[in-house]
């Protein structure tokens, strides 16, 4: 009869402590709970918003106009941890030069990465093409530095310019090697552009091309006169 009573306190000593200890750890239980839920709830979304903003309504498939490289596709957007940080980077494949570049999606702005242009705008390019090359009497060395410098600003109409200012016809003056080389890069950029938009191929486009730049005024033989200027000047920038 003794040996039951201890028993029964030996039993019940344990459950008191196991239901106080419960009732210590349960707040503590329910406070990281709600931390969690806090977590998940206020800075996940904030970040999402953020990188939301960061990708500035770049998506992926889609083509973009990245001024240093021309017309290519976002094949991804995907996150790697750099120094502890992640970062969010956008992966664009650049088909024609077999390139795969990774830009951080906080970098869009800076770097000058566009989407391709719309419609009127290409009008306005191919209009440009039509107008009189405007050729400056300056050393040809700079007039390549600013032609470069339009090609790699990533602006249609620039480009354009470019085309037109270095377009040769057949019965004019054939171009030095210096200034065909900038004539197709720029005539790549802006028919790899022109093919995107209008979902053609870039043989198309240049066919297009040619044709505004046939329309063109004084696309023939140069008057006497001209062609003595422009030789004198060439004279100078070599």
């Amino acid at each position: 009869m003794t040996r039951k009573p201890k028993k029964a306190a030996a039993v019940r000593r344990p459950s008191q402590a196991a239901r106080g200890a419960s009732r210590n750890v349960a707040p503590e239980a329910k406070s990281t709970g709600s931390r969690k839920a806090a977590a998940v709830e206020g800075v996940l979304p904030g970040m999402t918003a953020k990188k939301t903003t960061q990708r500035q309504g770049f998506k992926t498939n889609e083509f973009i106009v990245y001024p240093a490289h021309g017309v290519g596709q976002i094949l991804a957007i995907e996150e790697q941890e750099i120094a502890g940080a992640k970062l969010e980077l956008f992966v664009i494949n650049f088909i024609k030069d077999k390139m795969t570049l990774r830009v951080p999606t906080a970098k869009i702005v800076s770097v000058g990465m566009r989407k391709l242009a719309e419609p009127p705008l290409v009008k306005r390019a191919l209009e440009t093409l039509k107008g009189r090359a405007r050729i400056k009497r300056t050393m040809w060395s700079r007039r390549a530095q600013e032609y470069e410098a339009k090609i790699n600003s990533g602006d249609i109409v620039a480009i354009a310019e470019v085309v037109r200012d270095l377009f040769r016809s057949d019965t004019q003056p054939e171009q030095s090697y210096s200034e065909r080389q900038l004539y197709e890069a720029a005539l790549d950029r802006l028919s790899r552009e022109i093919a995107a938009v209008q979902k053609v191929t870039e043989t198309e486009a240049i066919k297009e091309i040619e044709g505004a730049l046939a329309k063109g005024p004084r696309r023939g033989p140069k008057p006497a006169e001209e062609a003595a200027a422009d030789d004198a000047s060439e004279e100078e920038a070599a």
